[in-house]
């Protein structure tokens, strides 16, 4: 692997280096606590039962003979959640998005997905709670399964939900209940003008399967139901204050009677920020007096845990033979699983958002279907979005004759290029990395061989900003510790410590970072959208500056002099009367006590100044015609990170995401059979790449710093795997001639398109 950095803007003491990260020792060897190592007296363990069918009717549940097993000390359904019982007038307006909710967790009158949690059994260990969940007798009416946006949007479509999903949709609700859940659409310019403008026109449809995070950590929980009410909470999870607010909302117990302490993380790329565990848990502490672990099978990680989401497309784009785009209009369909909230939304307004163009318009359509229910996964919507635009471009580029990154860089989105969704961008700096890219050696050298292809596409996502919060604390040897909310999945705890070393003007070794639970720390939102390092970064600044603030108020007290006669930089004070007085911030330190007690800010912010991110990227494939195998010989990625906080991490999350992109566009897939059912869920059989699959990967880290930022910060996290499908694709198609317009490019869909092309 080669790095580089174009554009760095400011050197800085601490931001911009590469230290250790602070977690590091305990995670090499293996004292680091996941969500599984929770061991409590009186632990009992659970097992779920879950629905063997896609989609079903529950016409009775009997837990008798489980309940009479020995060893078994609780067993829930979904009869006991406090909204199955509640009727629509006491949920009030908002009683469907309970209902979804609640019954994702526990099903009530239906299953929607094979793995849908049924019922479960509390007992003194797996093996006998196992034994229990098949005692349990369900009697089931099996009804028809719906797997994919197409069939389930059809109008004689088997209603997933009965008559309790109605589309939002242009005109309000329908009148007709429906499995499409909601219909949005943005518009730009004049789309008809636009099309009559273009010199080529060239329209496709393309299809995405159901994917995975592939975390390595399965999903989590212990809880322990305390006799006061008290309900403590451990689990693998990327936001403990969302588990705290969703497992409240569930059990419709108070948010202050519930603690949340984040475990370490075995990954979750926005898989881990639902709860599926916890509430279970919880119910079954509550009706054993014991403390109780859930832990997913692998299985039920694919079945039962949000994928990324399936979808449909259908994109047309025009330009005019001097490469200028005139119109660009897409139609999303995207699966949401059982219950509503598909990614759809961000597709709708990234697809598109790497070009300046003067017309079009983005359909966007949320679909239920009979699979698990979709969760975050990495840039959620916008790498489904790119394939199919990205793919498009391509063509357009060959068809007018023109190299692709030239029309990207001609087309590009620069500040004052208004989004379809109506904002005006701000900070986008797409002409800097493809301006990086096209001065890259990988790009300046030509390719050779025989069926050997180069492909490039570009990407876009927004970040977020969210609130965020940390504590800071002056130890009597002047280190520093650090409370934080965010939960650290790539090294965010280096990051955020760095952040408040530089602020603090101190070595990054003085500051000692920790995840807090939920009642040590300020609320803080999810670790995802890209948003952890700038946002959860901006608090520890925050409370630095007051930390200094409040030891330059201890220091004029020491020397009983006037707050504006103390100075401090680089670790020392000094005074400004007289320059004899001096202090460093350890001996400072060292002197709270009896001046005046110990110095300790916390800060919670919402900042808004976080900038989008862009990234594009090159790849150079082999296809074998013989058997489609696709090979990756060389990949580069070039993002923009406002300035690298840890270029080390940047780059990791650089390669991570181009990795998971690899595995997208080439092999991972829910293969479902006729009946709804995942067939391929195990890491056997759900194909992720490994070192043997993957070239060394390049990064090239672009630096144009963020104003909206102290430090420059720009979110890292999501980008990366955005252009990897499409400029794989789009190598396929310069090695052997086919445009692939399904993921995954599987060997089998890639001799299909050759057959295809070939005529047979």
């Amino acid at each position: 692997m080669t790095s580089n950095i174009v554009l760095s803007n400011v050197d800085y003491d601490v931001v911009g280096t590469r230290p250790v990260r602070p977690d590091g020792v305990d995670k090499v060897t293996g004292r680091a606590e996941y969500g599984a190592d929770i061991k409590l007296t009186g632990l009992l363990h659970a097992k779920i039962l879950r629905s063997p069918h896609a989609h079903a009717r529950i016409k009775s549940i009997d837990t008798s003979a489980a309940e009479a097993y020995p060893g078994v000390f609780a067993v829930v359904t979904g009869k006991d959640l406090p909204f199955s019982s509640k009727s629509k007038e006491e949920l009030g307006n908002g009683w469907l998005p309970l209902k979804f909710k609640s019954d994702n967790v526990l099903a009530t009158d239906k299953v929607q997905y094979k793995g849908h949690a049924v019922a479960a059994v509390a007992a003194v260990n797996p093996h006998v709670a196992e034994e229990a969940t098949e005692l349990i007798k369900v009697d089931y009416e099996v009804l028809p399964a719906l797997t994919n946006a197409r069939d389930a949007m059809k109008e004689d479509a088997a209603l997933i939900h009965d008559d309790r999903l109605y589309t939002s949709g242009l005109e309000g609700k329908s009148e007709k209940p429906s499995n499409i859940a909601s219909h949005s659409r943005f518009e730009l310019g004049d789309l008809e003008e636009g099309f009559a403008k273009a010199d080529v026109v060239v329209e496709h449809e393309f299809n995405t399967k159901t994917v995975h995070q592939g975390y390595i950590e399965p999903h989590t929980a212990t809880a322990y139901w305390n006799k006061d009410g008290q309900l403590d909470i451990w689990c693998s999870t990327q936001g403990p204050f969302w588990v705290r607010r969703d497992t409240a909302e569930l059990l419709d117990h108070p948010v202050s009677k519930i603690k949340v302490t984040p475990m370490e993380i075995g990954g979750g790329f926005g898989g881990k920020i639902p709860v599926y565990l916890e509430p279970v848990a919880s119910l079954l502490s509550a009706k054993s007096g014991h403390p109780v672990k859930l832990t997913m099978t692998r299985a039920e990680v694919f079945e039962s845990s949000g994928p990324g989401a399936g979808a449909w497309m259908r994109v047309k784009i025009g330009a005019t033979n001097d490469g200028m785009l005139t119109a660009m209009q897409a139609e999303y369909a995207f699966e949401a699983g059982a219950f509503p909230g598909s990614p759809v939304g961000a597709a709708a307004t990234c697809g598109f958002s790497a070009y300046d163009f003067p017309n079009g318009r983005t359909d966007a359509y949320d679909v239920v279907t009979n699979k698990p229910k979709t969760a975050a996964y990495r840039a959620p919507g916008s790498p489904q979005a790119s394939f199919a635009v990205e793919t498009v471009v391509d063509e357009i580029c060959e068809k007018i004759g023109v190299d692709p990154l030239e029309f990207r860089l001609k087309n590009a989105a620069r500040d004052g290029t208004r989004k379809i969704e109506g904002p005006v961008l701000r900070n986008v700096t797409q002409v800097e990395c493809i301006n990086a890219l096209m001065d890259h050696d990988h790009y300046k050298t030509k390719l050779e061989g025989k069926n050997r292809g180069r492909g490039v596409a570009t990407g876009f996502w927004g970040n977020a900003n969210l609130q965020s919060s940390a504590t800071l604390t002056v130890e009597p040897d002047g280190t520093i510790s650090m409370l934080e909310g965010s939960v650290d999945i790539g090294g965010t705890r280096a990051s955020i410590a760095m952040q408040a070393a530089e602020a603090l003007e101190l070595p990054y070794t003085d500051i000692k970072p920790t995840v807090a639970d939920t009642d040590s720390v300020g609320y803080t939102a999810v670790t995802g959208g890209s948003r952890t390092a700038f946002a959860t970064g901006w608090a520890a600044i925050d409370a630095a500056e007051d930390v200094k603030r409040q030891m330059i108020e201890r220091a004029a007290k020491i020397w009983d002099t006037d707050v504006e006669n103390v100075q401090y930089s680089k670790g020392v004070f000094t005074h400004g009367a007289d320059p004899e007085l001096k202090m460093t911030f350890k001996e400072l330190a060292g002197r709270l006590i009896g001046t005046g007690g110990g110095v300790t800010s916390a800060a919670s912010v919402e900042p808004t100044g976080q900038a989008v991110s862009v990234g594009t990227h090159i790849v150079d494939v082999e296809v074998d015609p013989d058997t489609g195998k696709v090979d990756i010989l060389r990949y580069t990625a070039v993002q923009d990170a406002g300035k690298a906080i840890h270029p080390s991490y940047v780059e990791g999350q650089m390669q991570g995401g181009v990795v998971q992109g690899i595995g997208w566009a080439l092999n991972e897939e829910y293969y479902m059979n006729d009946n709804g059912q995942m067939v391929n869920s195990s890491l056997l059989d759900y194909r992720m790449p490994t070192s043997l699959d993957l070239p060394m990967i390049d990064t090239i880290i672009v630096e144009q710093a963020n104003p909206g930022h102290r430090y420059g910060a720009k979110g890292v996290g999501e980008i990366p795997i955005v252009p990897p499908m499409a400029a794989i694709a789009n190598a396929i198609y310069d090695a052997v001639g086919v445009r692939m317009k399904v993921l995954p490019m599987s060997p089998g869909a890639v001799l299909e398109a050759l057959w295809e092309k070939n005529g047979g």
